[in-house]
């Protein structure tokens, strides 16, 4: 029984890699560099919920552009097969996969990044979608079976959480979409105490506080 080797968690540094794409080769330290990329793998390609996750993130494109983050796919298909595919979509609904596509015929990637989940496929690898910042962290991960599709709404959302809390050192409450009030960390001092329970933040009790941006 072959081993599996250990899944990338949030906090590692994301494995390096080379490999074929839709847009040639790739040395994956050298596309993640000062950007973020949001990397997910599908089932395989002429499949339709794939196609329709594939669709949204083409759609959704410069959205990405716009928050600095770059888009990377991959499915355990040949770049042949990958060529086809966008191709046929592109023609039955003008919608063109402009970002590079990993071809991972001999599923490496898929192993280095935990893709490959045998219990629910040995050959296919899962709806992963992994959020990498431009230092070369695995910020967050989210796993899909392959018989339910992504929801797109909340890769935008967490990317621009993530993003936001970076920026101004804060936490996201539940259901935080951008424009909501954010958490402020907990006092650590008495002194910090004492200051928190003489400010205007909206408080629930001294650990929890919110504010606008």
């Amino acid at each position: 029984m072959e081993t599996q080797s250990a899944m990338p968690r949030i906090g590692d540094l994301a494995p390096d890699f080379e490999t074929v794409t839709t847009t040639g080769k790739m040395k994956f330290s050298d596309f993640n560099k000062d950007s973020w990329v949001v990397f997910f793998s599908h089932p395989a390609d002429f499949t339709p919920v794939c196609t329709t996750e594939m669709m949204g993130f083409s759609k959704e494109h410069d959205f990405f552009r716009q928050h600095n983050a770059k888009l990377l796919g991959l499915s355990i298909d040949s770049i042949h097969a990958h060529m086809g595919w966008v191709n046929n979509v592109k023609q039955n609904t003008g919608v063109l996969f402009d970002f590079p596509i990993i071809a991972d015929i001999d599923m490496s990637v898929s192993k280095l990044y935990g893709m490959l989940q045998p219990g629910e496929s040995e050959t296919a690898a899962v709806r992963a979608v992994f959020f990498i910042d431009p230092k070369g962290k695995i910020r967050l991960i989210m796993y899909y079976p392959l018989n339910v599709g992504r929801n797109m709404a909340e890769i935008k959302r967490v990317l621009v959480a993530l993003q936001t809390s970076d920026e101004h050192k804060v936490a996201m409450p539940l259901d935080w979409e951008p424009g909501d009030k954010v958490i402020v960390p907990a006092p650590k001092t008495l002194a910090e105490l004492a200051e928190r329970e003489n400010s205007d933040l909206e408080k629930m009790d001294f650990y929890l506080a919110k504010r606008a941006l």
